[in-house]
């Protein structure tokens, strides 16, 4: 990773296509359970970023892909660092839902 990759921003609708394409992938939403109740991508699981010790009940197998996201990308990244440090491989951070320009559910 360069140096201006850490600005670049992540395309979260890309994301959603590569995640839909991944098979057994998860696609994990960092923010908190009042803001994914206000709308989130269909299909997302919601684990906050402060409780994502709770992970395990989503993704047993550290080998599970998993795709990132919150409102903006700053979380989702702080959740991928932290995802990758507890032995998760296969973790994308797809960026922020502020950007994303599909459906959201409530």
């Amino acid at each position: 990773m360069g140096f201006f990759d850490f600005f670049k921003q992540s395309n979260i609708n890309q994301g959603i296509e590569e995640y839909k394409r991944t098979a057994g992938a998860v696609l994990l939403d960092v923010r908190t359970p009042q803001e994914y109740q206000e709308g989130h991508i269909p299909g997302s699981k919601n684990v906050p970023l402060q409780q994502l010790d709770n992970i395990v009940s989503i993704a047993k197998n550290k080998d599970i892909p998993l795709f990132v996201y919150c409102y903006s990308g700053s979380r989702s990244r702080q959740a991928t660092g932290m995802l990758q440090r507890m032995g998760y491989s296969k973790v994308n951070n797809i960026g922020g839902i502020a950007a994303y320009s599909g459906k959201v559910e409530k």
